[in-house]
């Protein structure tokens, strides 16, 4: 058994312990020691929400993945949540198809980048088929195709010191991952959905793609993206928008 391993049994047990004998916060306190606290910690909840994150944390550290369907299961109906940016820069975007849309990329990096679509497409692609599973109760089946997030982080090169990825759309529905979700392989900047580009009312023209969390963390519209040491700057410090409308950040599955 490896020293890895072991070390990932005992503090997965040690939360496990604490969860259901000696209370959350105990749980919370063990979880600090070993710097497994969501950005969402504080209040009445926070102790709960430690304990999720951190235990999923440990027992997803080496990189399990979601599970892939093949094209016969893809679903003939993709839900949608919520409706397209009104706003008029993204009605803007729109209109001209996206040609003068770009990505931002910035914050603790070496290279500072701004990519169109046309570029993003030339980048290395993934197309994976997982499951979409929404919050409210319902999912489908999708293949989903895009450039994975960590080619773009090395391609601008960020710091050691960055924590977190935050992810800012068109709209309010901003949200984070930590460096384990943005390093995962299946983790997407996905322009394209079942063999065409991405459709207006699912993200387009680029959406993040997150498919070991719940949907809400698939953040659509995408502007810009940030990598950080800290998310007490963004937002109410919560991590995303999530929090503030009673979601938790951590949203595994």
């Amino acid at each position: 058994m490896s020293k890895s391993f072991s070390r990932r049994k005992l503090m997965t047990a040690g939360f496990t312990a604490a969860g259901g004998v000696a209370g959350l916060t105990v749980a919370a306190r063990l979880a600090s020691r070993y710097g497994l606290i969501p950005p969402d910690w504080a209040g009445v909840y926070g102790p709960g929400e430690t304990l999720t994150y951190a235990a999923q944390h440990i027992l997803t550290s080496a990189h399990s993945l979601a599970r892939e369907f093949s094209r016969s299961e893809i679903s003939r109906v993709a839900q949608v949540s919520g409706e397209h940016p009104q706003t008029d820069p993204y009605q803007s975007l729109f209109s001209g198809s996206f040609a003068d849309w770009r990505l931002a990329v910035d914050g603790l990096v070496a290279r500072p980048a701004s990519f169109s679509l046309a570029q993003l497409k030339q980048f290395p692609s993934r197309s994976q088929i997982t499951e979409h599973i929404c919050e409210e109760g319902w999912s489908f089946v999708a293949e989903w195709t895009g450039v994975p997030l960590s080619y773009v982080m090395n391609l601008v090169g960020i710091s050691p010191r960055a924590k977190y990825v935050a992810f800012f759309p068109f709209d309010e529905a901003w949200d984070s991952l930590d460096m384990q979700d943005v390093w995962h392989p299946q983790t997407l900047l996905a322009y394209g959905m079942n063999g065409r580009d991405m459709p207006v009312d699912h993200g387009a023209p680029l959406r993040l793609k997150v498919p070991r969390q719940l949907g809400y963390k698939s953040v659509k519209y995408l502007a810009r993206i940030t990598v950080t040491d800290t998310l007490k700057n963004f937002g109410k410090g919560e991590g995303s928008s999530a929090p503030e409308g009673g979601y938790s950040w951590y949203a595994g599955i």
